[in-house]
């Protein structure tokens, strides 16, 4: 079952969210979607420009099929057109930047980048969108929980900006499971001392957002990529969030 949303929670300001308005941000925050809202997108800012990586020969495939077209859970997944896709933002193995335990995720808000960290000082990078500047979190939580081709529920001070979301409320059951759901094939839900900070890192059909920041604050990777990540990360895996590794 997906998790219920409680719209009223409001988040410490100086806690996970490190926003001027919590509430409303909150309310932005947890839907996790471009549906409607005309969002600008917005270039990752200048500054650390990773080394090139050629295609990585540790996932035992070549990128054209690595994000070809697949058929999950029911759902044929489109392909994406990788070569339109930066190559710092496609899937590879890489020596770990961030000093965190095997095992760990880590969220570099800076470069769009995750992480997840293994063994012998490697992780396995992947390009995300964030969210629009204004929108900008980080911390430290956990995963606490995972859901294949999850319903999206927008929260109630969403719905008051945007009516047209109302079929999409709580009320009425949430947006079902598909290809054009805003959190794509798979979600994992991001609590922080026991509480929903009502972010997720989940799919996307709208490839072309990686590397850039266009959500309401949630952290999207392509479908493949979320598919891939999903089946490496169990329930509780701890998460960083930072803009500036090495700092945090």
């Amino acid at each position: 079952m997906p998790i219920p949303i409680d719209s009223s929670r409001h988040l410490s300001r100086r806690g996970f969210l490190n926003l001027a308005a919590a509430g409303a941000a909150t309310a932005a925050l947890s839907a996790c979607s471009t549906v409607g809202g005309g969002s600008r997108i917005i270039d990752a800012p200048p500054g650390l420009t990773p080394p090139p990586v050629s295609v990585d020969p540790g996932f035992g495939q070549d990128y054209a099929s690595m994000y070809a077209s697949v058929l999950d859970e029911g759902y044929e997944v489109p392909g994406i057109p990788i070569k339109k896709v930066p190559a710092q933002f496609r899937r590879q193995i890489v020596a770990d930047p961030t000093g965190e335990r095997p095992g760990t995720l880590v969220v570099d808000t800076s470069t769009h980048f995750l992480y997840l960290v293994r063994e012998n000082g490697e992780a396995i990078r992947y390009g995300v969108g964030l969210g629009r500047a204004g929108f900008a979190w980080s911390g430290r939580a956990v995963i606490q929980w995972k859901r294949k081709w999850p319903k999206w529920t927008p929260p109630d001070e969403m719905i008051g900006r945007q009516p047209e979301l109302e079929k999409y409320s709580v009320r009425n059951g949430g947006m079902q499971p598909g290809l054009n759901n805003p959190l794509g094939a798979r979600a994992l839900y991001i609590f922080k001392n026991n509480e929903d900070t009502l972010y997720r890192v989940h799919g996307s059909p709208e490839w072309w957002t990686i590397g850039k920041s266009v959500s309401s604050g949630c952290v999207r990777l392509m479908n493949q990529d979320i598919i891939d990540l999903y089946d490496r990360v169990p329930s509780k895996t701890p998460i960083l969030v930072t803009s500036s590794l090495g700092t945090a």
